[in-house]
């Protein structure tokens, strides 16, 4: 049995909350060079989309496979893109599939 898509939208707010550093000061973030994207607004962007998300899933929304698809597209190029900026380890990744 498939899960249902709101369980799984849940589920990857609750990876998204736990593996982006949205606790990081304005200062840390910007203390390094933002050559890929400017992190602060980057976060802001993601923390935006996941609170609509969770908005909307308590209102009782059911988000379709294509909402899923487009947030855990967007969590992942801005992942990478934080990466790239040295404000997530690289080997992080590596240690969640362990």
């Amino acid at each position: 049995m498939k899960p249902k898509t709101e369980i799984v939208m849940a589920d990857i707010i609750r990876k998204i909350r736990t593996s982006f550093p949205f606790e990081m000061s304005e200062e840390e973030m910007c203390a390094v060079t933002c050559s890929h994207g400017c992190p602060k607004n980057l976060l802001e962007y993601i923390h935006e989309e996941i609170s609509e998300w969770e908005q909307r899933l308590a209102q009782g929304d059911i988000p379709s496979l294509r909402d899923i698809d487009k947030l855990s597209k967007t969590a992942r190029k801005i992942y990478k893109i934080l990466q790239k900026n040295r404000l997530i380890d690289s080997n992080e990744k590596e240690q969640d599939k362990a």
